[in-house]
């Protein structure tokens, strides 16, 4: 092989190595560029570096690790009682449609409305991030804000959350308004 083929290889994966550094670690992109350095017979540096890009990738693919199953308890308004179980990185909106408790969600998640208020215990309430901006401006306009008001779409399960009960306020502005249920996808 000439050396002007292997420094024109090395001149093509170079850039695709440095996008590998600034981008998110995903095993496709990674082990497709592996196999085009082996194919065209890389400097063995290159090619390590390559297959440890690949190692790391996977080592950090969110699906190689099993999610884990979360179980909370809505407590709606009435004081019925409802236990969902959903995995791990579901917010608490989905999973409250997926086991027909009534947080309706007018916006599906967006962040630009306030029907998916939820009031969490203070010691979850403490763990969580701080709101955003948007994730407070819509909370100002929810029905029964409390200190541990979040709002559902933006409040995602983890195993800390484990046994949580969280209420629902009294009333939402849509519910109040038109009497409308949410219904899950």
């Amino acid at each position: 092989m000439s050396a002007a083929f292997t420094r024109s290889t090395a001149a093509l994966v170079r850039p695709q190595l440095r996008r590998l550094r600034t981008s998110h670690l995903s095993s496709t992109p990674v082990a497709s560029l592996s196999v085009f350095a082996l194919r065209y017979s890389c400097s063995p540096y290159a090619s390590s570096r390559l297959y440890r890009y690949r190692q790391t990738a996977a080592a950090f693919s969110t699906s190689a690790i099993p999610a884990k199953d979360v179980t909370v308890t809505f407590i709606e308004p009435d004081g019925n009682e409802v236990k969902a179980t959903g995995e791990e990185g579901t917010n608490l909106m989905e999973l409250a449609h997926e086991n027909d408790v009534d947080l309706e969600g007018a916006c599906e998640g967006a962040c630009a409305c306030s029907t998916c208020h939820v009031i969490l215990p203070d010691d979850i309430y403490d763990c969580l991030p701080e709101p955003s901006d948007e994730e407070n401006d819509m909370l100002d306009l929810a029905f029964g804000l409390t200190d541990t008001s979040r709002l559902g779409c933006q409040v995602m399960l983890s195993p800390e959350m484990e046994g949580m009960r969280i209420k629902l306020p009294s009333a939402t502005r849509n519910f109040y308004v038109d009497g409308a249920k949410p219904s899950h996808h």
